[in-house]
């Protein structure tokens, strides 16, 4: 098959180096320093296993910038995995991305099957189906950051919004790539398939901030959160996993696809899916005034990403806390190699870790890293388990 990947993020770079295994796939980015490393075998994000297929396996991948040579590429399908960032002010996925790729197969009269990757509203793909007149088809993606080809070579189910002969080849095509064997391959229409997308992230960030409130009550209480915590996920109904507390949950998709299913929520009843947005910001406002309770003059915080082994600190829990306590008066120093700025949301940022241990009263790291245990006593964790 000839396939287009349109948007090289996570999602589509994960996409395009599984499919490339079996099928010529074009890989289209607007950011040419993006293709430029693909282009070398390189990825641009933090993913091993990514990197590792770009350097050692057999690949038929090709990365363009040039729109005219994507869209005439003759593809088959064509994947579109643009960024999808929850916009506050109107309460709603911004899927001008999306709407701008369906509008240039429109113009070129192409008769691909798109195939949407990139998270979505619920009941949006009808709606875009029936604006644009293609042969469009959601199917999720359930990728962790810095995973998100492992995941993709060992899914723990392919879900499909479409019925169709196109969306059979299509589920094929990822079954074929995979590792896995027996993946479990759902059909059913494209609203139902949008509605696992989000439900099934509300759910793990209803786990996170669970067993975060645990660890509140715990502290509050001068209890060992981890006895508990071990206590409880013992349970095989409870299981052991999503249950290290942390800030809050943030990264890519949990704080926007929970703030999307609520939106979707308008007019219906519902206590959980509310509750699970709000006890994210208490936590939040929970950690800062734990944080404050010391006195400290000086608050260094150690990265701004999620997770260990990731480059991505976007909508990371630690900002939201950053902005209180320097709203509080407190001077915060931040220690992040990634960020090439001297600044980020008003604190500064500096990236020599000796004078930032010297500087900062207190550390605050949302995970712990073992270049800090020269300074223990200094370091301020709700990490117990030493994993994301």
């Amino acid at each position: 098959m000839n396939i287009l990947v349109a948007g090289i993020g996570y999602v589509g770079l994960a996409n395009a180096v599984l499919l490339a295994q079996r099928n010529r796939v074009v890989a289209y980015d607007i950011n040419a320093g993006v293709i430029d490393k693909l282009n070398r075998r390189q990825s641009h994000i933090m993913d091993a296993e990514i990197s590792r297929y770009l350097a050692e396996a057999e690949l038929d991948i090709t990365g363009t910038s040039d729109k005219d040579a994507a869209f005439g590429c003759g593809a088959d399908f064509i994947i579109i995995s643009t960024p999808t960032n929850y916009d506050p002010e109107r309460n709603y996925f911004d899927t001008s991305s999306i709407e701008n790729v369906l509008e240039e197969i429109r113009a070129r009269g192409l008769n691909a099957a798109v195939v949407i990757k990139s998270t979505i509203p619920i009941g949006y793909t009808e709606k875009i189906k029936e604006r644009f007149g293609l042969d469009i088809i959601f199917s999720p993606e359930f990728l962790r950051e810095g995973k998100a080809l492992y995941d993709n070579l060992y899914p723990s189910r392919i879900v499909m919004g479409s019925a169709s002969e196109k969306a059979h080849v299509f589920a094929g095509l990822l079954t074929e790539a995979a590792i896995k064997k027996d993946i479990p391959v759902l059909f059913m229409n494209s609203t139902e398939a949008e509605s696992i997308k989000l439900f099934s992230n509300t759910y793990l960030a209803l786990r996170v901030a669970y067993f975060n409130e645990l660890d509140t009550f715990a502290e509050m209480n001068g209890l060992d959160a981890e006895s508990i915590i071990k206590g409880i996920c013992l349970d095989p109904r409870v299981g052991d996993y999503y249950n290290n507390p942390s800030f809050g949950y943030g990264g890519y998709c949990l704080p926007k696809d929970t703030k999307q299913l609520l939106e979707n929520y308008r007019g219906i009843p519902n206590d959980i899916i509310s509750a699970v947005v709000k006890a994210n910001r208490t936590r939040k406002e929970y950690i800062a005034g734990a944080i404050m309770s010391g006195g400290p003059s000086v608050v260094g915080v150690y990265r701004l990403v999620m997770k260990s082994d990731s480059d991505n600190l976007r909508e990371s829990s630690i900002q939201d806390i950053i902005i209180d306590l320097i709203s509080r008066g407190v001077r915060v120093i931040v220690y992040e190699p990634i960020v090439k700025t001297d600044g980020f949301l008003g604190a500064e940022v500096t990236r020599d870790l000796e004078a930032f241990k010297k500087q900062s009263d207190i550390i605050v790291a949302n995970r712990w890293y073992e270049e800090l245990g020269d300074v223990k006593y200094k370091v301020y964790t709700r990490d117990i388990f030493g994993n994301n």
